[in-house]
């Protein structure tokens, strides 16, 4: 399913002679062909996949402070005020055509600038900007993205090189829903970005540049609903074939809003699963910490929908969860795993030990 492109810009983010952090711009808008149609449709589906997104809004004029986690023992950790007011205004006016779409992205990378020599980041790479629709919804994406050296051979067998955008290393981006900032500011869940990196949060700078609050934790939530759904599933009695059959649907319901980029929704998941007794959308709301109505899918929720996996002392296990009951059997009493049918290459290895 194609997007519209509205406006796709692009400036650099790069450290001059001085090793000071300077803002390359462009000074218009690329022109919409179908090179620019499949590049930004790019971006969306590579935030769309990365998992352990943030979710919120803008914070008010008067909101906390933005904490800025420590790199180590030996660094203070900072304390930063939100820039919620110049960016918001910033995005009003574009959206009002008070100013155009090349100004206002330079205007708002002078402040992602600003943000990252506040928070003592030295972040280089293009800064994307790129407004479109997609499944009538429009977006705005703002994102970080780095080069990646290539070596080709072309036709007369002779070596180029080139650079290319490295999207699989896309880590730093924030999308605003602007549909949902218009008929729904209130809930607070417009704002989606990509969260921490190397075990820091490298996106501080970007809440702390958009004004952003964090307001969901989608991670969390996705976890929290496999664990509803197992938690229905067993109230509602399902033998071990039904309990299958109602995680593929799950599966299945999750593979879709990932490939559309669309929320869960309980309501529609509910629609979808078994209900004998009470529908699974009644037992979220009974539960004594409901799942959130709607919230974005994150990928490695699948993983979980199709494996049972673990590890510690030096023991590594994961095997497809319609297994347990026929090849492997789990004896809770001993808290003794058994598998049979172990796996060729592994049996292999077992009996050469034993050699």
């Amino acid at each position: 399913m194609s997007a519209l492109i509205h406006h796709f810009v692009v400036h650099q983010l790069a450290v001059n002679q001085q090793q000071e952090l300077t803002l390359v711009p462009r000074t218009s808008c690329f022109d919409v062909n179908p090179e620019i149609e499949n590049l930004a449709q790019q971006i969306n589906h590579a935030f769309n996949t990365k998992p352990g997104k943030g979710v919120g809004g803008f914070v008010t004029e008067n909101a906390e402070i933005v904490s800025v986690s420590k790199e180590s023992d030996d660094e203070e950790e900072k304390t930063l005020t939100p820039h919620s007011v110049p960016f918001k205004n910033m995005l009003q006016d574009m959206q009002d055509e008070t100013t155009d779409f090349v100004e206002f992205s330079i205007q708002a990378s002078e402040l992602l600038k600003k943000s990252l020599i506040d928070t003592g980041t030295l972040e280089t790479g293009f800064v994307v900007f790129s407004h479109y629709q997609f499944l009538a919804t429009d977006y705005l994406m703002i994102a970080i993205i780095n080069t990646k050296h290539h070596v080709e051979i072309n036709r007369e067998l002779e070596l180029t090189s080139s650079d290319h955008l490295d999207l699989s290393k896309m880590q730093l981006a924030v999308r605003i829903d602007l549909t949902q900032l218009a008929v729904s500011a209130e809930q607070q869940r417009y704002i989606s970005f990509i969260k921490g990196r190397m075990g820091r949060k490298v996106s501080d700078f970007f809440m702390h540049f958009v004004g952003c609050e964090e307001l969901v934790d989608v991670k969390q939530q996705n976890k929290q609903l496999l664990t509803t759904v197992d938690a229905f599933l067993a109230a509602e009695q399902l033998d071990p074939e039904e309990k299958h059959q109602a995680r593929d649907t799950v599966s299945e319901y999750y593979k879709q809003k990932l490939e559309q980029g669309e929320d869960i929704q309980i309501q529609e998941l509910a629609a979808k699963l078994p209900s004998d007794h009470v529908s699974f959308e009644a037992f979220n709301q009974q539960a004594e910490v409901p799942v959130e109505e709607q919230f974005q899918a994150d990928r490695s929720a699948l993983k979980t929908l199709a494996k049972f996996s673990g590890q510690g002392g030096g023991v590594s296990l994961s095997f497809e969860r319609k297994l347990l009951g026929d090849r492997v059997s789990y004896d809770a009493g001993s808290d003794t795993l058994m598998i049979r049918g172990i796996p060729p290459n592994l049996k292999d290895q077992l009996l050469k030990s034993q050699s």
